[in-house]
């Protein structure tokens, strides 16, 4: 089992489209592939309570949310049916969910059927891929954003309301962007790729690190390639399109610093992690640029061999090979 504490930690643009490869990405032809999609609105059950005990019981009939979504609730274990049951309560908590049904919509339309569809996707290059139990919940953000097991997904609505919702989530503000509804589906398939996602563990560099996440995200635009690159890598519009025109100097930048065979894991995290912008390269770079780099040169490797399967891409486990094999020294599209 696989769980992801925040998307935040993951996630990282726009309309703007800054890889040769965009158009050639079509969705492929899964009519005769039948998927079917479990889902249960636990908010409503849990909204229903009327005890403590009642709460109790909801969780020990949903022993999963103890053991994984529940991980970093305010309170201990055998104080959250009680915790749950007081904010369940409050009037401000129950005005926000009816809030958020209207913010997040019809959530068969909004959420089950776009995942329907990446799900019967994914199935078309993994016929072994085992389809989730997707499940909706609302405690007052007593929970995580996102639970994602390899049997189950817990999706807390409180988290992606937006900006229009009464209440947000306790993060930064450059943060802040990512948790509205359209990041769900994206958020959830680039979590699935981790499984198919093959990199060598005893690679610990920087190259290794940017190339994974260069996988994770190309994988999600081969399985949603409608979906805009906002919504995948997390970068604003005007920050995708500085970065992209800016690669140049940025890639000088690694060269020079030799970083792409870095190893330890406080220099990298400077590049990987995710920060409002990298001060190391300039106060415009926006954060986490490693991951952004990784993606440049996973598609510019695509590019140079474009009969590579996604299912070949994501078996490659030497960042290496696919760095060499991409040709990619920082430059645009525009340049080659």
């Amino acid at each position: 089992m696989v769980y992801f504490r925040s998307l935040l930690c993951i996630l990282l643009v726009a309309f703007f489209q800054f890889s040769c490869k965009t158009d050639q990405r079509k969705e492929a032809d899964t009519s005769n592939i039948q998927v079917e999609l479990v889902s249960k609105n636990l908010d409503e059950e849990l909204f229903s309570c009327k005890s403590v005990e009642d709460v109790q019981k909801f969780l020990d009939s949903h022993p999963y949310l103890g053991k994984g979504y529940f991980t970093d609730a305010p309170v201990e274990p055998a104080k959250l049916a009680a915790h749950l049951f007081t904010i369940l309560q409050n009037p401000d908590l129950q005005a926000f969910r009816a809030q958020l049904d209207s913010i997040i919509g019809d959530r068969k339309t909004r959420i089950l059927n776009p995942l329907t569809n990446a799900f019967k996707q994914i199935k078309y290059h993994y016929p072994q891929f085992r389809i989730p139990e997707v499940d909706f919940i609302v405690t007052g953000f007593t929970g995580n954003d996102l639970y994602i097991s390899d049997s189950l997904i817990v999706i807390g609505l409180d988290y992606f309301g937006g900006p229009a919702a009464r209440y947000r989530p306790n993060v930064y503000d450059y943060q802040l962007r990512r948790y509205q509804r359209e990041y769900i589906v994206p958020s959830i398939i680039f979590f699935e790729s981790n499984q198919f996602n093959f990199m060598n563990v005893g690679d610990q560099t920087l190259l290794s690190d940017m190339i994974g996440y260069g996988k994770g995200y190309e994988f999600v635009k081969q399985i949603m390639p409608q979906t805009p690159d906002s919504l995948i890598i997390g970068y604003s519009e005007d920050d995708l399109r500085r970065t992209y025109n800016s690669q140049t100097d940025i890639w000088a930048y690694f060269i020079s610093s030799k970083l792409l065979y870095e190893k330890s894991d406080l220099k990298k995290r400077k590049f990987i992690d995710d920060r409002p912008f990298t001060t190391e390269i300039g106060n415009k770079v926006p954060g986490a640029i490693g991951r952004w780099v990784g993606w440049r040169i996973v598609s510019r490797f695509l590019a140079e061999n474009p009969n590579t399967k996604l299912t070949d891409l994501m078996a490659i486990d030497n960042a290496g090979r696919i760095l060499q094999e991409s040709g990619y020294k920082g430059q645009t599209d525009e340049d080659e």
